[in-house]
């Protein structure tokens, strides 16, 4: 787990220093689509990429009206990711709402009944009793909120499996489990909100259940964390793999000064411990650009110069 943790760590340090500007829309939307798709695929839905890119146009597709709902609900959902609270109970259950609207009868809800899970004939796992769920998530969401010292993406795959063993819900713990932990990942870092960890797991789907299943029976949650961390750590790999940087312009490095410094004041000698690679001239004109086009208001003169950006680009 340690050594997991440590790669991905490292990998997201190589993703940072790349220094590229906001990922393209195109990027965003094109992964946000095969997050989607994946998850839903996991559970049984059927729609492709191409009909789940068409529901999120708003065309008309063929298939089934549960199957394009589900859709629907998911693409509402992910738009909403960052305004979910990661450790909220209540936000927990506004995310079920959101994703299983017209899909259960109680969304949103605990579930006031007992469930087994199947495969089959046979019951691979049976879940704590209804009375117990909202005291058990009541602990888990203390114990997430308390914990300082445990790496985030080990806690991430920690609440995911929890969730799963307490099913919480009577339908869509999978899909909500695989979000929430995407919530708890984007917090953590925001490249999470375009690595699709849930295709990952698509594929290696037989693993995913077996993982379950073997955690169950030991009563431990490693063998679930050590296969959820392999899939995010391969999920960043290929996410960063597949990232080519340009060469930055005078724009593009005055966008990513503009989140490094936010309204705050800095220097030329500032600004150039950001970009080690251009020389003080260039980093001359390019604050001499931000000036020009008012998105940076300069004090003081040559080298004693102040600067701070005040017409931020989003």
């Amino acid at each position: 787990m340690l050594k997991l943790c440590t790669e991905t760590t490292r990998i997201l340090g190589q993703y940072e220093g790349l220094q590229i500007s906001k990922p393209e829309p195109k990027l965003r939307r094109t992964n946000r689509i095969r997050t989607i798709q994946a998850s839903l695929a996991i559970e049984g839905n059927t729609l492709e990429l191409d009909q789940v890119t068409a529901i999120l146009d708003g065309k008309r597709v063929k298939g089934s009206k549960r199957e394009i709902l589900e859709v629907q609900n998911a693409i509402k959902t992910y738009n909403e990711i960052l305004n979910f609270k990661p450790y909220s109970a209540q936000s927990l259950l506004d995310a079920h709402r959101s994703l299983m609207t017209g899909l259960v009868s109680n969304p949103g809800q605990w579930r006031s009944t007992n469930v087994g899970i199947f495969q089959g004939d046979r019951v691979t796992h049976t879940a704590p009793q209804a009375k117990l769920v909202p005291e058990l998530m009541s602990h888990l969401f203390k114990f997430m909120k308390s914990d300082k010292e445990t790496h985030p993406l080990i806690l991430s795959a920690l609440f995911h499996y929890e969730l799963e063993f307490i099913h919480p819900f009577t339908d869509g713990n999978g899909r909500l489990g695989r979000f929430w932990q995407t919530v708890l990942l984007s917090q953590f870092h925001p490249i999470f909100e375009l690595a699709t960890v849930e295709s990952i797991v698509r594929d290696r789907q037989a693993d995913y259940y077996r993982s379950l299943g073997q955690s169950d029976k030991t009563g431990s949650a490693t063998p679930f964390i050590e296969f959820s961390l392999s899939t995010i750590h391969d999920a960043v790999q290929s996410l960063t793999s597949s990232i080519r940087p340009k060469p930055l312009t005078a724009e593009d490095r005055l966008d990513i000064a503009s989140e490094k410094f936010g309204p705050k004041m800095f220097s030329r000698k500032d600004y150039l411990s950001l970009f080690k690679k251009i020389s003080t001239a260039t980093a001359s004109r390019d604050l001499a650009l931000g000036v020009r086009t008012k998105s940076i208001k300069m004090s003081g003169e040559k080298a004693l110069a102040q600067y701070c950006f005040i017409n931020r680009r989003e």
